[in-house]
């Protein structure tokens, strides 16, 4: 009898043991159950991907994404004024033709009215307000209108960007940004021969010490502004304190070739001196001409600097074109480049991949490479009209190219990454299962320092430290902030999921 309860007893502990266990993946279960029940609801999956902790997002750029309705408020303040026959935000005097004071502008709701889709693209996608423009025209051009407004207002926009991002339940955000000190370096080098790169890099090399001490001082100072804006460190702090933040320095790519290759240089050199800045990139309108024109001189000018500087990453905007916008000749090529002259570890965007001689082994590459995607669903929508079916990412998912969401200019598409979220499973037809893995590949292939969590595949197999719990776990974690946000990440699903009716 003793030998049989006791038998019993190890049955009763196994079976609460299992159950234990199984809570997780129950819960996993039920989220997903409830996604593929609401999966044809935009307005219910809204609700439902809100709350989803939703990681990092690594490609969000400075300035874009801030709504109209900020700049026009920061112009008011300012004392700025809006020029009526170009409909953008300018400095002073507003008393002279074709001119009115920012302040007040409410009170005028068709001009204001009007202001909004001047800094936007407000009602693009469903024909609102009859535009008359490309999606990729009225993108861009919002950047020259807003951009009076920019000055002054750095430490504004890193903590609205973060509040977004709070709000979207985004916990890690990889920022484009420049520095002001990048204009000296452009004016020095503009005699240069912009293929002699040797040249161009002797000629900066005594600037650059300047430069990185002064965009450091900058940031200290945007961060500790922005800081106090969201009462971080006192008793009442808003949840955008809890968004780690990090940048990509983002060189130009339509300016002339040595400028281009001065602002990569300040990059690179601010990346390996503080690690607030955990990358380069390089962006702007790629069907540019003169980004057209040069961009194998860009490769080549990233290619040179990395050899200089090898522990710098690359997040690369590349293939962000489609048939029709360029000749097809200019889409054989772009994305290859960037993976292999230039080594991008990421690329953004890559819509035009289907294009490119070899597709097939080109996304084999990224495949074994491991070579992240940054899609942006709306963005490409709006600027480039690639949405649906017409859109590569399940092209990519396909070929085990990992993939990730993110925002690219939320302000100026007027979306945020809880839309992007809602447009993959609406338009694209992923299921919680997919976006679970896009929020921890979001941590994964992020430029955090350190080693990840994971031994290979994130959401697999957890690296020796961490299989069991415990203080090895506890100190490999407080030595490698990757893996420790990705223990964060993984904490915030469990909590998602269980809550999940």
């Amino acid at each position: 009898m003793r030998s049989a309860a006791l038998f019993i007893a190890l049955l009763l502990a196994s079976g609460a043991a299992s159950a234990r266990e199984a809570t997780p993946r129950s819960n996993e279960a039920r989220t997903a159950a409830r996604l593929d029940a609401i999966a044809d609801s935009p307005p219910r999956l809204r609700v439902f991907l809100q709350t989803m902790p939703k990681g990092g997002d690594l490609h969000n750029h400075g300035g874009g994404s801030i709504y109209a309705e900020d700049w026009l408020r920061w112009a008011a303040a300012g004392g700025l004024c809006i020029a009526t026959d170009t409909d953008s935000i300018v400095p002073p005097p507003c008393d002279t033709p074709n001119r009115v004071p920012a302040a007040g502008l409410e009170r005028n709701y068709a001009l204001y009215s009007r202001m909004l889709d001047a800094l936007s693209t407000r009602g693009f996608e469903n024909g609102v307000n009859l535009p008359t423009r490309s999606g990729y025209d009225r993108f861009f051009a919002t950047f020259d209108a807003f951009g009076t407004a920019s000055a002054g207002n750095e430490a504004k926009e890193l903590a609205l960007t973060r509040e977004q991002a709070a709000a979207d339940r985004v916990s890690y955000v990889e920022l484009g940004s420049g520095a002001r000190q990048a204009r000296a370096l452009v004016a020095a080098v503009k005699d240069v021969d912009p293929t002699d790169l040797a040249a161009l890099s002797a000629k900066l090399a005594p600037l650059l010490p300047d430069a990185v001490a002064g965009a450091r001082a900058d940031y200290d100072r945007y961060e500790a502004e922005s800081a106090k804006i969201d009462a971080c460190g006192t008793a009442t702090p808003k949840p955008a304190c809890a968004v780690e933040m990090r940048y990509l320095y983002t060189a130009i790519r339509t300016i002339a070739p040595a400028g281009t290759f001065a602002q990569l240089a300040l990059g690179f050199a601010l990346a390996e001196a503080d690690p607030r800045f955990v990358g380069v990139n390089i962006a702007a309108p790629e069907h540019d001409p003169i980004a057209v024109r040069d961009y194998t001189l860009h490769m080549r000018m990233i290619a040179f600097l990395k050899a200089k500087h090898p522990k710098v990453a690359l997040s690369l905007h590349a293939g962000e074109l489609t048939l029709g916008l360029v000749p097809p000749r200019d889409l054989a090529f772009h994305i290859r480049e960037a993976v292999e002259v230039a080594g991008a570890r990421r690329i953004g965007h890559g819509i035009d991949i289907s294009y490119e001689d070899d597709a097939a082994g080109l996304l084999r590459e990224m495949a074994a490479k491991q070579i992240d995607v940054e899609i942006n669903l709306t963005s490409n929508a709006v600027i480039l009209g690639v949405k649906g079916k017409a859109h590569p990412l399940s092209l990519y998912r396909e070929a085990g190219v990992p993939v990730t969401l993110s925002t690219d200019d939320e302000g100026v598409s007027r979306s945020d990454m809880t839309n992007e979220y809602v447009r993959a499973v609406v338009e694209q037809g992923l299921r919680y299962a997919d976006l679970k893995q896009i929020v921890r590949d979001s941590i994964h292939y992020s430029f955090l320092p350190g080693a990840s969590l994971w031994r290979a595949r994130a959401g697999g197999v957890k690296v020796a430290a961490c299989v069991v719990q415990g203080t090895g776990c506890e100190a490999f974690l407080a030595a490698n902030p990757k893996a420790a946000k990705e223990a964060q990440i993984e904490r915030e699903l469990g909590v998602f999921e269980a809550r999940v009716q």
